[in-house]
C-alpha cells in the first residue's frame, strides 16, 4: 500500500524557519499531485499548498510568500520550506497524495486526496 511519512516538525521561535519532508513509498510518486494541509488546535484542517507533477505549485493566501513546496522525484519526497514563521502557523502538518489523471479536481479539499501521512507537529513560539 502507499504510505506517506512526514518529518521535520519541531519547536521554533517566531520569525524562524523549518523544512518538512514527506517520503512516499509503494506508489508512482511522479504521477501524484502532493498537497500540504495543516490543522491548528480547535480548528478545521486547512489547505496550505500543492505541488503538481511538473513542479508548479500553488499556495493558500495565508502562507503565500513565506512557504515553498518542492519535490524530488528521484527520492520520492516532497518538501515544505516554511520561513518567517508566525505563532498562528502552529499546527499539525499533513502531506497528502492525489493520483492526477489530468482532469480537474478541487486541490484544496481534503476529500479529493487518496493517501495521507500521519502528521508532524510544528509549534511556533512568540
Amino acid at each position: 500500500q502507499v504510505q506517506l511519512v512526514e518529518s521535520g516538525g519541531g519547536l521554533v521561535q517566531a520569525g524562524g524557519a523549518l523544512r518538512l519532508s514527506c517520503a512516499v513509498s509503494g506508489g508512482a510518486f511522479s504521477r501524484y499531485a502532493m498537497g500540504w494541509f495543516r490543522q491548528a488546535p480547535g480548528k478545521e484542517r486547512e489547505f496550505a499548498g500543492i505541488i503538481w507533477s511538473g513542479g508548479s505549485a500553488s499556495y493558500a493566501d495565508s502562507v503565500k510568500g513565506r512557504f515553498t513546496i518542492s519535490r524530488d522525484n528521484a527520492k520520492n519526497t516532497v518538501y515544505l520550506q516554511m520561513n518567517s514563521l508566525k505563532p498562528e502557523d502552529t499546527a499539525v502538518y499533513y502531506c497528502a497524495a492525489k493520483y492526477y489523471s489530468g482532469r480537474y479536481f478541487a486541490s484544496s479539499h481534503r476529500y479529493e486526496y487518496d493517501y495521507w501521512g500521519q502528521g508532524t507537529q510544528v509549534t511556533v513560539s512568540s
